[in-house]
């Protein structure tokens, strides 16, 4: 039967259209399923073929039923190098102490990212495994007992249509011309044997009919669960994105804790160190903030200290400048002059101010302006 459908030959039962997008609701569901949670493994583990050894020992513990050992993450173990680093080299130097510093602060790091990846593997990657190892085995079995039962029940109609033809066949009137009597006997004959065949393949046909209704109807209530299915996913979905949010939160306070520690240990901030000198704009106007550069406040200079006021700052008789803004920026207090994108205000140094600082002014308004988030014009 299969075969012929395939050719062409044999008429096929139609599933209803309610129960076609019920099945390929299922597949887009199991498909789309399996493709998040293999990219959230390689999220969480970003290089495989490197924890070869490690996966193959957490497959061994996993289907011993055996708890899987906490095993130190990327950030852990860099961390930890740095601080015997410092052993070495003494944590008294400055290299040493800021080898500490640093190393703490990527343990921290690297702990933030093991809850993280605890996190996500039982709130988030368990309940997609249970449906593609669970909920969608089940109903792939039944799909498939009701694929069979179909081919059976197809073959049960094809029968009875053969034994019905056949029958209406051995049923028709004879030649009285040219047709013996003993003919007419078997023709009789036949004409029997073919109902009791007609009535067979009907009886065989009404108990495929019922056995199929009854898969078909066990097989839609398992498609209509995938309903409850993705409403179980949205509920693991919000609790990866607030794992995902604490984690990236911690992270960015522990480098801000960083940045403050060797800050102050150093006397200054190197803005070499962490800021992009010579940054390229970033489209659409937005702050450099957004991008891969960590902010760091400048050095103290004569104009914060409030020896002299910013509105008492006369521009010099020679050495303004006209400068292009590139991307937008809110002053941080009244000291400042906020910019936006695209404009182009005068600029000029004052004797003793911070390098990363010029003075700016646009119309009756002035303040001090980053030069990061300038062009100077000729």
């Amino acid at each position: 039967q299969f075969t012929e459908e395939k050719l062409g030959q044999a008429e096929k039962t139609e599933l209803d259209a309610h129960f076609e997008n019920l099945l390929a609701r299922a597949d887009s569901t199991k498909n789309w399923t399996e493709k998040i949670f293999r990219q959230t493994e390689v999220l969480l583990q970003p290089n495989p073929i490197d924890n070869t050894g490690a996966r193959i020992e957490e497959f061994l513990y996993e289907k011993l039923d055996r708890k899987i050992p906490s095993r130190a993450t990327n950030g852990e173990l860099l961390g930890q190098y740095m601080l015997e680093a410092a052993n070495e080299f003494g944590p008294g130097t400055p290299y040493g102490s800021t080898l500490v510093k640093v190393g703490e602060s990527q343990r921290r790091l690297g702990g933030a990212e093991r809850e993280f990846m605890q996190s996500t593997a039982i709130n988030f990657l368990t309940p997609l495994r249970n449906f593609l190892e669970g909920d969608w085995r089940t109903i792939s079995k039944e799909r498939r007992l009701l694929e069979n039962l179909r081919l059976d029940l197809d073959v049960c109609k094809a029968r009875l249509k053969k034994a019905k033809t056949a029958e209406a066949k051995a049923a028709a009137i004879p030649d009285f011309q040219e047709t013996r009597s003993r003919n007419y006997v078997l023709s009789a004959s036949a004409s029997a044997l073919w109902s009791e065949e007609v009535d067979k393949a009907d009886h065989e046909l009404r108990v495929a009919q019922t056995e199929f209704d009854r898969q078909a109807e066990l097989t839609r209530l398992l498609l209509e669960g995938i309903s409850s299915t993705h409403v179980n996913h949205l509920r693991c979905l919000h609790e990866f994105v607030e794992a995902q949010a604490t984690y990236y939160a911690q992270c960015h306070q522990y480098m801000q804790d960083l940045q403050k520690q060797l800050g102050s240990a150093n006397g200054e901030v190197f803005p070499t160190a962490f800021v992009n000198t010579n940054p390229t704009p970033v489209p659409g106007g937005s702050s450099p903030s957004s991008a891969a550069t960590l902010p760091v406040q400048p050095s103290p200079s004569p104009l914060d200290t409030g020896a002299l006021s910013i509105k008492e700052v006369q521009p010099p008789a020679t050495g303004t400048r006209k400068a292009k803004v590139l991307y937008d920026y809110d002053a941080a207090d009244t000291s400042e002059l906020s910019l936006l994108a695209d404009e182009l205000i005068t600029v000029y140094t004052v004797p003793g101010m911070d390098p990363d600082w010029l003075v700016g002014e646009r119309g009756n308004q002035k303040g001090k302006v980053p030069v990061t988030y300038l062009e100077l014009l000729s």
